[in-house]
């Protein structure tokens, strides 16, 4: 049986060593050399690359990727946590209704999505069209810093969602008519039962909701304009137009180490609160 399950693991292992162990060595030797990308006897250990990440440039840039990832997904826990706790509370019959209100915006393709909040923010678009109707002024937000934030909110909120949902919905309702019957009202409750249960739940959301804002091309580039470069925007313009592979590589290492960090930490802090709640 074990030899039966060890050959069914050879394809999976074959392919993450094609797609994905293989590339990040590539993308780990190119950030790590200078020379000609296609001829590799002419490349030569070199860490300029990584010297170059720290002129203030591109520092400003990794800077203002992190701070707007931090609060997009801020603002899709803020949104996010009372929208799954409807849903969760909700009758089971609706449940299900409620939550495709959620998937089905993430059927759309990403792109398509973005285009449609260009087409809503866009100095002639359909938000200033009726301010324009109403009497009221125009509003300068797209393109710029607060378009991406709305991009990103808006296409990230479904994942912070429904990982604090599916832990919401587990949570033992007698649990919290008890808390009710030793004399807490149903803030206490919240804050002293429900929310810490619901951590793990939170914990994920924040995870899926910020690796993904804080390596975003798309929404900075469309909705961004030029204006709100990103680390995701500058690590595709030197793949694309610049054809600087090594700094590309370096600034994806470096992104990738930073992703990793953040996990770490919050993987850390989800195990300290499971080791809180574990009865002595």
């Amino acid at each position: 049986m074990r030899r039966r399950m060890k050959l069914l693991a050879y394809p999976y292992s074959a392919w993450m060593m094609i797609f994905i162990i293989f590339p990040l060595l590539l993308v780990l030797l190119y950030s790590l050399t200078s020379g000609d990308i296609h001829d590799f006897s002419s490349l030569q250990f070199s860490l300029q690359s990584y010297k170059r990440v720290a002129e203030p440039i591109f520092l400003k840039v990794i800077g203002n990727s992190f701070a707007l990832a931090i609060i997009s997904t801020i603002f899709c826990f803020i949104i996010g946590y009372p929208v799954a706790m409807i849903i969760a509370r909700a009758n089971p019959r609706h449940r299900g209704k409620l939550l495709m209100f959620i998937i089905v915006p993430m059927w759309m393709n990403f792109l398509l999505r973005t285009y449609a909040w260009m087409a809503i923010l866009s100095p002639n678009g359909v938000l200033n069209r009726f301010l324009n109707v109403i009497g009221l002024q125009p509003l300068e937000i797209m393109p710029g810093e607060i378009a991406v934030l709305l991009g990103m909110v808006y296409n990230f909120l479904p994942f912070m969602i429904l990982p604090i949902y599916t832990v919401l919905v587990k949570i033992d309702r007698n649990l919290l008519e008890a808390a009710g019957d030793l004399g807490a009202n149903k803030v206490m409750t919240f804050f002293r039962v429900e929310f810490p249960l619901s951590i793990p739940g939170v914990v994920s959301g924040i995870t899926m909701v910020f690796m993904p804002a804080v390596s975003t091309f798309v929404i900075s580039g469309l909705l961004g304009g030029g204006k709100t470069p990103l680390i995701g925007d500058l690590i595709e313009q030197q793949f694309m137009s610049d054809r600087n592979w090594h700094f590309g590589s370096s600034l994806s290492i470096i992104l990738m180490i930073m992703i990793l960090i953040s996990m770490a930490v919050m993987s850390r802090m989800d195990r300290n609160d499971e080791k809180e709640r574990k009865p002595v």
